[in-house]
């Protein structure tokens, strides 16, 4: 039985990962990706940390390569759209999967610096990804943006920068879904809540936090089973939107988060 991403071509920007135990949602999407078929594009600031992710997809028995990219510079977007379309021919799935919030405070205690920096890679990183692959998505007449944000966007947490940023990325992609719905392009957002993700857990350690104690605390926010969700949960989210399965879905803000979100309501 042929994969659901089946002879696609998926660029993933954030395939690497912030060293931990468990498994990022840009490696494990990338993997889901290959599962299925698709031949990706590996794209990471930390060359050697997409290597890792490729390695990984192999193994699975998928195929792909990787490419260095800031991509909070827009010279580095133009090239890892370029690279996918010479050694590819096409783009049929732009996965952004980019995103800080070190350093982030209230707004009485932030700094230009950092406000500028999280919204650089939140935001701006986007969509310079977005500006430079729609247009061989348009001559393509197809293709799908997927733009990871956070349920942050929508409850209340004490990180403005973070906060803000993911609620404009959140407005970005649905006006990137009605204006491109004309070209058969679909663009969705993915939402994660509390996530047993390197990125997640990893940072707060390195503050001095106890891990077993902190688990157990994110553990403890989450309705659903009271367990925090992983990579895998996210990837496989972003599985359906990618694939032909989700052809009717396009400007949805998706929470995957146990049902936290829920509780605004």
């Amino acid at each position: 039985m042929a994969g659901r991403l089946e002879g696609k071509v998926a660029i993933v920007v954030g395939a690497g990962q912030t060293p931990g135990a468990t498994i990022g949602n840009g490696r494990a999407t990338a993997i889901r990706f290959a599962e299925e078929g698709a031949t990706v594009l590996l794209v990471d600031k930390r060359l050697a940390s997409a290597e890792e992710t490729l390695a990984m997809v192999e193994e699975h028995g998928g195929r792909g390569s990787c490419i260095a990219a800031d991509v909070t510079r827009e010279q580095d977007c133009i090239g890892l759209v370029q690279a996918c379309t010479d050694r590819y021919g096409r783009i049929d799935v732009l996965h952004n999967n980019v995103g800080i919030g070190a350093g982030d405070r209230g707004p009485t205690h932030m700094t230009e610096e950092i406000w500028d920096r999280i919204h650089a890679t939140n935001v701006k990183s986007v969509m310079f990804t977005c500006k430079h692959a729609l247009p061989v998505m348009r001559a393509q007449r197809s293709g799908c943006i997927i733009n990871i944000s956070s349920v942050a966007a929508l409850c209340s947490v004490g990180i403005v920068a973070y906060k803000t940023s993911k609620a404009a990325l959140n407005a970005f992609t649905q006006s990137l879904a009605i204006g491109n719905a004309s070209h058969n392009i679909r663009a969705n957002v993915i939402m994660p809540g509390l996530m047993e993700t390197p990125m997640a857990i990893e940072g707060y350690v390195a503050q001095g936090r106890d891990r077993e104690e902190l688990i157990a605390a994110r553990h403890a926010q989450v309705p659903l089973g009271r367990h925090m969700g992983t990579g895998w949960d996210v990837a496989n989210a972003a599985l359906f939107l990618a694939s032909d399965e989700a052809r009717f879905v396009t400007g949805v803000c998706l929470p995957v988060d146990g049902g936290q979100s829920a509780r605004i309501g």
